[in-house]
This record gives structure tokens, C-alpha cells and sequence, in this order.
């Protein structure tokens, strides 16, 4: 029951900070079998609970053939979780700082060291190289592989015109770098800003990112974040 309520909670947790709207998604690879994730139905973030959530195989079929509907997206997760057996959580997400960075050819850089993973590199996803007039989803398992590509061994990567793709060792950390690129590009653009045209900005240099690695844990911010999600998720439970 753990991890499905920690799936449970990282959705919430999420939308809490405005990661995901009502259509981001997270997923986690199952502990019994490693063929298999979990994700939850199609419902919006912040109303999820353990009973919606779903386990897939990594061609992102549904184990169960009476499941509720699934996100169309979902084989951004299967994908992923093929070609990337050291990736035990995935988030998808909208995130709105980051999405003009997918569009303008700006390099995301470290800027803040909560944000170091962000100096090993944030490969951007065309999906025009794949699929021309495309609605920007990735709903098949040819647009999931491309995208799993892009992203090979970084911990992150962008979706042009669409969001990103965030990855972590564990369910924290794939939700606490999500929550951290968000505030990252808000800090870059920022900074772009205030230094104006050729100005300079101190980013976090090779040196500093390598010295941020064995990558952050949350072992503080993730039992607050979680205890807040569960309290929230009991309180609509209740409700019911």
C-alpha cells in the first residue's frame, strides 16, 4: 500500500505547487515486478486516491482489461521506464515556467543549487521530428521511444510547446526536481531580467554541480510535503 500511496500523494503534491494542472501525470515502477508501473486513471491531480491508480505493463497496458480510462499520454511512462532501468519514477507535467524555455532556444542552466541536476543537461523534445502537425501529445508508443531518446540519461528533459519530462531514482526525487525545474526557470528568467542584454550571470559551474551529486534526497522537504497530500487526501475521503 505504500507506494501506491506515495504515487497517491506526489500527484497532490504536485498540484499543490502547481506543477501539474488537471492533466499531469506521475508514475512508479511496482515493486513486485519491474515490467510493470503504476499510474492513476484519468483524473485530474488533485483529486486522486490510492483507488485510482492503475498498473500497466511497459508497453503501457493496462493489467487489469476492465480499468477505468487511462491517460492517452501514458506511454511516455512505459517508454521511459524501458529504456531506462535505473529510473524507478516519472513525472509528466506542464510546468509553466519551463514551457518558454521548450520555445525559444534558451539554454536552461543551474542557476540555484536545489536545482544542480539541471547542469548535467535538459535535452529539448521536437516532436516535429517525429510527427509533423501533431497535437503535441505523446499518445503512442513511437512518440514515447523518441521521447525516451531525447531524454537518454539526464534526469530531465523539455517538450517543445508542451511541458516536461522529469525522472528520479525515486518518487522525491523525480518530485522534487519537478517542483525545482518550475522554480529554477522562474529564477532564470529572473536573473535574464535583471542582468538585461550581455549581462552576466553567475551560474552553478561544472565543478559545483559535479560536488551536488549523490543527487538531493528531499529526507526533509518529502515527509512534509507527503504528510500535507495525506491529510489533504483523507479530509476528501471523508467527505465522501
Amino acid at each position: 500500500m505504500s507506494r501506491i500511496e506515495d504515487l497517491a500523494a506526489s500527484y497532490r503534491i504536485l498540484a499543490e505547487h502547481g506543477i501539474i494542472d488537471a492533466y499531469g501525470h506521475v508514475s512508479v515502477r511496482s515493486e513486485s515486478d519491474p515490467q510493470r508501473y503504476l499510474l492513476a486513471r484519468s483524473v485530474a491531480p488533485e483529486l486522486v486516491v490510492p483507488d485510482d491508480i492503475l498498473e500497466y505493463d511497459l508497453d503501457s497496458n493496462p493489467i487489469n482489461p476492465q480499468a477505468p480510462e487511462s491517460v492517452r499520454e501514458r506511454f511516455i511512462h512505459g517508454e521511459v521506464y524501458k529504456a531506462r532501468p535505473d529510473v524507478i519514477a516519472v513525472v509528466h507535467n506542464h510546468s509553466p515556467s519551463v514551457i518558454p524555455f521548450s520555445v525559444t532556444g534558451v539554454e536552461m542552466r543551474p542557476i540555484f543549487h536545489m536545482a544542480a541536476f539541471i547542469g548535467l543537461g535538459v535535452p529539448n523534445f521536437e516532436i516535429r521530428d517525429v510527427e509533423k502537425g501533431s497535437d503535441l501529445l505523446v499518445k503512442t508508443p513511437k512518440l514515447g521511444a523518441a521521447l525516451a531518446r531525447v531524454l537518454a540519461g539526464k534526469p530531465a528533459a523539455l517538450m517543445r510547446g508542451h511541458g516536461a519530462l522529469v525522472v528520479g531514482e525515486d518518487l522525491p526525487r523525480a518530485v522534487g526536481r519537478s517542483i525545482n525545474l518550475e522554480m529554477s526557470a522562474k529564477m532564470q528568467a529572473q536573473a535574464i531580467a535583471f542582468a538585461g542584454p550581455g549581462g552576466h550571470i553567475a551560474y552553478m559551474d561544472a565543478g559545483e554541480v559535479a560536488a551536488s551529486y549523490p543527487p538531493q534526497v528531499y529526507v526533509r522537504a518529502w515527509p512534509l510535503w507527503r504528510e500535507r497530500a495525506l491529510a489533504q487526501m483523507q479530509a476528501d475521503l471523508t467527505k465522501k
